[in-house]
């Protein structure tokens, strides 16, 4: 079997680095080339050390990218946008991991990130509710690192009609979040130890989940607060049900929501250490964790998912995207599953 041909624009950050490590070990890829505009010429090792003997590639210059069955970007918010009208001609397909593609509405690509409307379709990248779509896909669009766990923790209670908007979100975010350009606040300093609320009224991915799940654009109020883990994104969605339910009929509309979904593992135990999802254990991972807590009421719901913010929450479902572009099986490349303890 002749195997695909990939390259990667922006594999010099973190999102980046774990989607090369990912099609390195792909057993039907082959990674082409590395884009990382300020190493061209540099081995990839050079800032991606756990890749020392796993691979002899260098960073490639933009203006040196080859003609690619698929391309895949990392690159920073508002690159992608400019770029691809004179670089689509290299790849018939593509999968983007930022945000220039991830809104539909031209108002709110404005209003939330400052980009113009969209003149190409781009498929939405979330393969547990699009996988029927992602084989004919030209042009997909990967949500970010805290909507994939949101969308997954909400759709099958939204979609059974059973919550009242406002949705409240509380997410935690590890450092690597916030990437590698480095700025005041995330100095060891200021970062080690800390618990920084920041949009405290609101993120920009409120946009995504209320698009993806149709809810009005003001129906989920989204506060993240960063915390000392480099990895790991824990999400909890405070809802009121318009309906009394118990904990079994939660956990059936999970069940059959994602029963055909690999990555996706109910974690809602009454009792034990490891009973709620935790993103600790996810790490390198590709799984999303969801559980869930009911009060006496049966009509107070606290969602809860977990995902690696690297991986699940961008690379790993990249990769999960190319597998179902491809009609391959959506766990090739992803089996790593996590470690314990850590």
């Amino acid at each position: 079997m002749t195997p695909l041909r990939v390259a990667v624009l922006g594999g010099s950050g973190y999102i980046g680095g774990e989607l090369v490590r990912l099609l390195l070990g792909h057993p039907r890829v082959e990674l082409r080339q590395v884009v990382g505009r300020r190493l061209a010429g540099q081995p990839l090792a050079t800032v991606h050390p756990n890749l020392r003997g796993v691979t002899s590639l260098r960073f490639s210059r933009l203006d040196a990218l080859e003609a690619a069955d698929v391309v895949c970007s990392a690159l920073p918010h508002g690159t992608l946008h400019q770029l691809h009208p004179a670089l689509a001609g290299l790849a018939p397909r593509w999968v983007d991991l930022a945000a220039d593609h991830r809104l539909r509405d031209e108002g709110l690509r404005k209003d939330v990130y400052g980009l113009p409307a969209l003149d190409q379709e781009w498929t939405p990248g979330i393969p547990e509710r699009h996988a029927a779509r992602l084989p004919a896909a030209a042009r997909v669009s990967v949500p970010g690192c805290m909507a994939t766990p949101s969308i997954l923790a909400l759709a099958p209670l939204v979609e059974a009609g059973l919550v009242e908007p406002p949705v409240v979100i509380d997410a935690l975010t590890g450092s690597s979040g916030a990437g590698t350009v480095a700025d005041e606040a995330s100095h060891h300093a200021e970062r080690a130890g800390a618990m920084r609320v920041y949009a405290p009224m609101g993120h920009r991915h409120c946009a995504e989940i209320c698009q993806e799940l149709a809810l009005p654009a003001d129906a989920v109020r989204m506060t993240v607060t960063a915390v000392e883990p480099v990895r790991g994104v824990l999400v909890k969605a405070h809802l009121t049900l318009r309906q009394r339910v118990d904990s079994r009929d939660v956990r059936r509309l999970y069940a059959d929501a994602y029963r055909a979904a690999p990555f996706v593992r109910i974690v809602a135990l009454s009792r034990g250490l490891h009973r709620s999802p935790d993103p600790r254990w996810l790490a390198g991972s590709n799984f999303c964790d969801l559980g869930f807590a009911l009060d006496d009421s049966g009509r107070r719901l606290v969602a809860l998912a977990a995902v690696d913010n690297l991986v699940k929450g961008g690379a790993g479902t990249a990769v999960q995207v190319l597998n179902l572009m491809h009609g391959w099986d959506e766990r090739d490349g992803l089996g790593f599953p996590g470690l314990h303890p850590v």
